[in-house]
């Protein structure tokens, strides 16, 4: 391997063109755009326009037998991800999927088993929230045990407002068999793994999710879910797009501190000198009542800190595609193993069940429930979409 992977882009809308841009402005140092596929061909002219040097296909196929590209990244729909991230390391090129790693468990358990046969390719998800280094602080100081055992989560991540004319830009959009959903598997699969990498997986979910509720589309744009982690630990997950003036906050309540993460970019770290319940204990009768006269300021018992970090546009996505690239190099740890996509699909997946049942489901629910249900609401939709059908009867065989 040279000091360059040469990269090959799956689809040239608008998660392609951007990974293009970046690489083409020299701020993905190890990859340059060695090819790129896409079928339309006003695309491939505006490909030879914008990337002159750049190989251009017009099936993926064709360019990953080509003997052009090192590794590929997939920028086309949901139900593809699997099936392209296979092709390509069948063909013994390495294969970063975008997010999510696909529509539903099964086709992503199939990608996961398929790349772990490949140990020797590199294989990586587009989670470029994870290279957020407000998030990765996070982390450590949780991992680190800094506000002992998490008890509480919450998230509300109601910030990605999309207008009725974002939803008619294309036939496939915001459609069962085009998509596979709506916020859940569109926007919010980033704090869907996020959630997970910092505070862990839940083992129930109970959710209440609304289909079109103010948005002329088949699929959610309003979310509310509650998840059960085990031992009494609970959190919750809301998150839409039709709030025009939409939050992003986290809370993370721990045993010995508090993280409260505002609009992704400042964090509000609390830390406790003794665990809560110790720091409960020490409260005598006579302290109660200071307590609630205003005399006995619980401040005395925490300190905060203030962590801001800012990035540039563009820098968490070229991040990702160079550490992608550095792992195919010289073997640096992934920041985004492309085998924890299923973590969030799997809450997706749940979260679906649980709305459509009325129950609470187990994160090792009956994927064929879940194949039945979606197929339902694919075959309601009344068009032909081949994507969903073709992904669901391929998980079947």
């Amino acid at each position: 391997m040279s000091d360059k992977v040469r990269l090959g882009i799956i689809g040239y809308g608008t998660q392609g063109s951007i990974y293009a841009q970046l690489i083409a402005q020299g701020l993905v140092p190890s990859m340059v755009v060695a090819a790129i596929a896409d079928p339309d061909p006003r695309k491939r002219e505006q490909i030879a326009s914008e990337h002159p040097t750049a190989h251009v296909f017009a099936h993926y196929i064709d360019m990953l037998d080509s003997g052009e590209v090192d590794a590929v990244v997939t920028c086309v729909p949901h139900y593809l991800h699997p099936e392209h991230g296979m092709a390509a390391l069948e063909r013994g090129i390495h294969a970063l999927v975008e997010k999510p790693a696909g529509v539903f468990t099964r086709q992503v358990a199939e990608l996961n088993a398929f790349a772990a046969r490949r140990p020797e390719l590199s294989f990586g998800i587009m989670f470029n929230q994870r290279n957020n280094p407000l998030y990765r602080r996070l982390k450590e100081i949780v991992d680190a045990g800094d506000i002992g055992r998490v008890l509480r989560t919450n998230w509300m991540i109601t910030t990605w407002w999309r207008p009725q004319g974002y939803y008619e830009s294309s036939a496939w959009r915001a459609t069962w068999g085009g998509e596979g959903g709506g916020v859940l598997v569109n926007q919010a699969p980033h704090q869907l793994d996020l959630w997970q990498w910092i505070c862990g997986t839940p083992e129930k979910v109970f959710a209440k999710a609304a289909y079109g509720f103010q948005r002329d589309i088949a699929v959610e744009d309003e979310v509310t879910a509650l998840v059960d982690f085990g031992g009494g630990v609970t959190g919750t997950f809301t998150t839409s797009t039709h709030d025009l003036r939409g939050t992003d906050r986290l809370e993370i309540v721990g045993e010995r501190g508090k993280i409260v993460v505002e609009g992704s970019r400042v964090a509000e770290v609390t830390r406790y000198e003794r665990s809560e319940r110790e720091i409960s204990a020490s409260i005598d009768a006579d302290a109660v009542k200071r307590v609630f006269s205003g005399e006995l300021d619980p401040a005395r018992f925490y300190t905060t800190e203030r962590i801001e970090f800012t990035s540039k546009w563009g820098e968490q996505h070229a991040g990702v595609l160079e550490n992608f690239a550095r792992n195919i190099i010289d073997g640096t740890p992934l920041i985004a193993p492309g085998s924890d996509g299923i973590a969030g699909v799997r809450l997706a997946n749940a979260i679906h069940l649980s709305s459509w049942l009325g129950v609470e489901v187990e994160m090792d629910f009956d994927e064929d429930v879940y194949l039945a249900e979606l197929s339902r609401r694919i075959d309601a939709e009344g068009d032909d979409a081949p994507l969903g059908r073709a992904a669901i009867e391929g998980a079947k065989r």
